[in-house]
């Protein structure tokens, strides 16, 4: 096993009420968790203020997007200042539907990745290739394409963690098997090593998210280039405490 600290983020994406969520929450407060995993859940923004409030500490808390710049006039933005006001350390940056539902380009992706970063917020930075990429045998063009913008706009890669999402997988209930995970995973981490540095390559937690499950959470996290999960409709059910938990302590 590496010495990459397993990693779990729940992506509540525009799901919930503070009754749903405040029970959510209330599972994860009182459920025995791996100390050996690093758990950061992604809410809606309206509510960052309260889950931050009500979750345990031992729980990071991310926000869903934000914009590239401190303030401003842009209407229904976020900044990176205002999620740290509400003790948030976390963004998930370039997720698969920002992409490909609201347009947002990997130009776009990285500038914001950097102004994160330069705010001293932790991202989460998605990459992930569609079904007719992978079907024409494009997904390590695409997904080396992804890491590239997101890579020239990163300087400290010790907040970061990159997570590897095909986008077929994402609330299809498809879910990549155990070994097309590892061997993109293995392939990124490849790329890192010729691109950066080997310390990169070696520190860089690498994350898979798209349909993962309590039934098959355990079989991928023993992957050895798979750090952890970011987890969407699971993290909502009681079951996220399994996939918590994929990867027992040493």
């Amino acid at each position: 096993m590496s010495s990459r600290k397993f990693f779990v983020g729940g992506n509540w994406k525009m799901n919930g009420d503070k009754e749903s969520l405040g029970e959510l929450i209330m599972t994860l407060n009182t459920a025995s968790l791996n100390d050996e995993t690093e758990v950061v859940c992604g809410a809606p923004s309206i509510y960052l203020d309260f889950v931050r409030s009500k979750l345990d500490q031992r729980i990071g808390v991310a926000a869903q997007n934000c914009y590239k710049v401190p303030k401003g006039a842009f209407t229904g933005e976020i900044s990176p200042a205002m999620i740290k006001d509400c003790g948030i350390d976390w963004v998930i940056l370039g997720h698969s539907e920002r992409r490909h539902v609201f347009g947002e380009s990997d130009e776009l992706i990285g500038q914001k990745v950097a102004h994160c970063l330069e705010s001293d917020l932790g991202v989460i930075a998605c990459i992930g290739e569609k079904l007719e990429e992978r079907e024409a045998g494009t997904t390590e063009d695409v997904v080396f394409e992804q890491t590239k913008v997101i890579a020239d706009n990163v300087k400290d890669w010790t907040r970061v963690v990159l997570a590897y999402e095909p986008v077929w997988a994402i609330g299809t209930g498809k879910t990549a098997t155990p070994g097309q995970a590892q061997e993109v995973h293995e392939k990124l981490r490849g790329w890192l090593r010729a691109n950066l540095s080997d310390a990169v390559a070696d520190s860089v937690r690498i994350i898979y998210g798209g349909s993962i499950t309590g039934g098959n959470c355990k079989e991928l996290a023993a992957q050895p280039d798979v750090d952890g999960f970011l987890v969407g409709g699971a993290s909502l059910k009681p079951e996220f405490v399994d996939i918590i938990n994929a990867r027992g302590p040493k």
